[in-house]
């Protein structure tokens, strides 16, 4: 495991816990998602758990810890995950937790506890967490990781010691995704960091995914919908098959670069530079109180589309309204 360039700084705070012999019994790295926190919280959980770390405190990836480390079968590193995407952690997985917390460390070092996100604890969990958080036991860090700690009870926070990851400037992230992928070109790697909003890992994602093809098929097929050239429901049947939320991300930003480009701003900060010519265009044909009626809707939709409600109805809503908008103007 490697440290990520732009986690230099937070890297050194955590070290220096190490060398000092004051690491915190319960840490929350918090951040925006898709920037490394599960990373930079792996690699200092391998550096307490390795026997011999090298001299900038990274574990050595030789000793029998690190073995085990690699073959995600240390003993004494637990990580709880909700047991589905964009499920909540229950109050069962806590307590089955804190039952293997009351066992000492099976090795000399530490035990770390590695929770993300964090959030998803339910109010049953969190009292448990609480508790046990206000008496922890012996050589057992608790590192919490989260997308957004506002979620998070202020009785767990003021237990934490907490590090905050800002997302890296636009070249570290472009140099880095270019690094994952010698044979991504620098134009290319600019537009996937811009629509993934400088995000590293969702713009690593979607290189690897290719999404930038899929997007673009998307965005023709918006704009059919808007020039009357498409059905509504047609284009709805076909996106059935694509990843809900990652639709509604691309449609928002969309409309929100329609608004800018509306409002005549510097079309650099367009989160789809890519589309510009389309972007401009729509945007002297369309009416604002109208966009941001649909956009409203992607917000509200961006709920419900995770739950049991019928995917493809919701994305036709929002195609009928974008169609119904554009059919007034035209």
């Amino acid at each position: 495991m490697k440290l990520l360039p732009w986690q230099l700084q937070q890297w050194k705070q955590l070290y220096d816990y190490k060398k000092q012999s004051r690491v915190p019994q319960a840490l929350l790295i918090n951040g925006t998602k898709g920037i490394g926190k599960l990373n930079l919280a792996e690699q200092f959980a391998f550096s307490l758990l390795c026997v011999h770390p090298s001299s900038n405190g990274l574990n050595c990836g030789n000793c029998k810890s690190c073995m085990l480390l690699k073959a995600e079968s240390h003993p004494d590193l637990i990580k709880i995950y909700p047991e589905e995407p964009g499920k909540i952690i229950t109050i069962g997985q806590i307590r089955h937790l804190l039952n293997q917390l009351n066992l000492k460390p099976q090795f000399n070092n530490y035990r770390v506890v590695i929770i993300h996100p964090a959030e998803q604890l339910n109010n049953s969990a969190n009292n448990a967490f609480l508790k046990f958080l206000e008496e922890p036991t012996e050589r057992t860090i608790l590192i919490l990781v989260s997308n957004d700690y506002s979620n998070i009870p202020a009785t767990i926070i003021s237990r934490c010691q907490k590090i905050t990851l800002t997302k890296p400037d636009k070249d570290t992230t472009i140099g880095w995704l270019r690094s994952q992928n010698p044979k991504l070109s620098v134009t290319n790697a600019e537009i996937i960091q811009q629509i993934n909003q400088g995000s590293p890992f969702k713009s690593l994602d979607f290189d690897k995914n290719q999404m930038i093809f899929l997007r673009k098929e998307c965005f023709d097929d918006w704009t059919q919908v808007s020039k009357q050239l498409q059905n509504p429901s047609v284009i709805a049947e076909k996106w059935q098959k694509i990843e809900g939320l990652q639709l509604l991300e691309w449609i928002a930003s969309w409309i929100i670069d329609v608004v800018k480009c509306k409002h005549q701003i510097n079309t650099t900060s367009l989160n789809n530079p890519d589309f510009e010519k389309q972007l401009v265009d729509t945007a002297q044909k369309i009416k604002l109180p109208e966009a941001f009626k649909v956009y409203d809707l992607i917000l509200i939709s961006k709920e419900r589309i995770v739950t049991q409600l019928n995917k493809q109805s919701i994305l036709e809503e929002i195609l009928i309204g974008w169609h119904r908008i554009n059919q007034i103007i035209n």
